[in-house]
């Protein structure tokens, strides 16, 4: 293959993942609109207990027709080393997703998103220091190390901002950013184990397969030890059972934009991706303050603050993604994926193979798609519009947004790369 050709793929697959962290951000952004519902008086546990059996629960829909059972299970079978780090990472978001409900709860989500959204920080500390990104990046560091600097001004404002807000008491101001910069630090490092799968060559549906079992058992134990149990979960959510479609929605919001957001990070790694991504804290925004009024009766002051670092942080992470992959920076990457070769005993042959296997559907398959969709149907039966003031008119804008993005990004990948 020609050195033009070569170029002219890099640059094909670079647009495909700043396509993918586009719209994962979209679908992230409203992912945690429901959490919302921690005012109708459930607690957090409960909350993000419901977001994780609903992520679960997702995933058995279309990214099982996507890709089928069978084939998912012989990647991961292939990649045997990889399933434990798949299962580290969604006990980590588990505990990440826990924080965020509490920060809502506390500081509301316009203000609280831009604040754990500085986990794009801990990626790029963690993609050059464990995988060589940036290495030999030339200017791009600089942009990288600018926009890094502009989203850690944009999140100082942002905290400042809730100082400001006299709806909130200071206590509860401090407590939600603690819960906020603790979901940031988890959700940063989240970000390893993602990175070490793309490198050995695993597909992304197959490593939310694992994700999301991971997330189930963590979730159901932290229920267990700081929430009365499980029994005392469902005996707190029987009388809002009209409420757990909602929830379980904004679990299958989340997976939509987890694999999107997973794409990213495969084809432009992390320092890119997920800076890329984290433009959900626009699109929370726009949730919290259009569709939830959040800011409707914040002062001046307030408004100006998450107005101003919104905008910031967005600035920092449009100069980091639009850092383009060096000559430089792909042989690091070529050197980190050698050497996570060398460390498990796997060829780079048999890394580059897995991205032309075809996917096997089976009549189970179906069968699955049916049983998760069937969930979805009949809470959706029993579910009620939360009594909680909304815009439906930014509501219907904001998920035509959504529809779009997924036609859009979900066109480009299938056209590209049929999901593998």
């Amino acid at each position: 293959m020609s050195e033009g050709a070569t170029s002219r793929g890099a640059a094909s697959f670079h647009k495909l993942g700043v396509a993918c962290g586009l719209a994962a951000g979209v679908w992230l952004g409203a992912a945690e609109a429901p959490t919302k519902l921690v005012n109708a008086g459930l607690s957090p546990f409960a909350i993000s207990l419901c977001m994780v059996v609903g992520v679960f629960t997702a995933r058995w829909t279309f990214p099982t027709l996507l890709k089928g059972t069978r084939s998912v299970s012989a990647d991961l079978m292939a990649n045997k080393h990889l399933i434990v780090w798949a299962l580290l990472a969604g006990f980590l978001w588990v505990v990440a997703n826990t924080l965020t409900v509490f920060a809502i709860r506390d500081v509301g989500l316009a203000t609280a998103f831009p604040i754990w959204n500085a986990n794009s920080l801990i990626g790029i500390l963690w993609g050059w220091l464990l995988f060589g990104e940036l290495k030999g990046g030339g200017r791009n560091v600089g942009k990288i190390l600018a926009g890094a600097t502009i989203i850690v001004v944009a999140t100082i404002l942002l905290g400042f901002s809730t100082l400001h807000n006299t709806a909130i008491p200071p206590g509860h101001a401090a407590r939600g950013l603690l819960a906020a910069a603790g979901a940031s630090l988890m959700w940063g490092t989240m970000y390893i184990p993602y990175r070490k799968a793309y490198l050995s060559g695993l597909n992304p549906l197959s490593f939310v397969t694992a994700f999301t079992l991971g997330e189930l058992g963590l979730m159901a134990l932290l229920t267990f030890l700081f929430d009365g149990g499980i029994r005392g979960t469902l005996h707190e959510l029987a009388p809002h059972s009209h409420l757990l479609f909602w929830l379980f929605l904004g679990g299958f919001v989340w997976v939509v934009g987890d694999i999107f957001q997973q794409y990213a990070t495969k084809y432009i790694g992390i320092s890119r991706g997920i800076p890329l991504s984290n433009t959900n804290q626009l699109w929370g925004l726009a949730w919290g303050g259009l569709v939830f009024g959040e800011l409707s009766t914040a002062d001046p002051t307030h408004r100006m603050l998450v107005v101003a670092g919104s905008l910031l942080m967005l600035l920092g992470a449009l100069l980091i993604s639009s850092a383009a992959t060096s000559g430089t920076e792909e042989t690091a990457r070529l050197a980190a994926i050698q050497r996570e070769c060398d460390r498990y005993g796997i060829s780079t042959e048999d890394v580059s193979s897995t991205a032309t296997q075809e996917e096997r559907r089976h009549w189970w398959d179906a069968l699955i798609v049916l049983a998760a969709t069937a969930v979805f149907v009949f809470f959706g039966m029993h579910a009620a519009v939360p009594t909680i003031a909304m815009n439906l008119l930014w509501m219907a804008a904001l998920a035509t947004v959504m529809l779009l993005s997924i036609t859009w990004c979900g066109w480009m990948l299938w056209r590209r790369t049929r999901f593998n």
